[in-house]
């Protein structure tokens, strides 16, 4: 009674942490690529990732200001729109970029 952590002591945290990003956060790596495709509460008006890319950092800003579950409809990286199937490109240039993405 009252030991509910046997999940955490096996593989089972991390297949449960790779779901929540991939599943819900929709924080996919295709490649030398990011796909973020979010299915989240109509609720959440908005969430972050920050990532690390070799000595390169990506902050990612997902904004849902039409209070959607999913669909994505505009990806930014540092201010330049990001067209076709707006996948995110990866870079080691050791620098800080920025990643806007509009849900609506």
């Amino acid at each position: 009674m009252g030991r509910g952590g046997w999940t955490w002591y096996t593989g089972a945290a991390g297949w449960l942490y790779r779901a929540g990003l991939e599943s819900i956060l929709g924080f996919r790596k295709q490649g030398s690529a990011l796909c973020i495709d979010p299915c989240i509460p109509e609720e959440w008006k908005r969430f972050e990732i920050t990532y690390r890319h070799g000595g390169t950092v990506y902050r990612i800003t997902v904004e849902n200001p039409k209070a959607v579950c999913r669909g994505v409809s505009r990806v930014s990286l540092d201010g330049a729109p990001l067209s076709g199937d707006a996948l995110v490109p990866l870079t080691d240039d050791g620098s800080e970029h920025l990643v806007e993405v509009v849900l609506g």
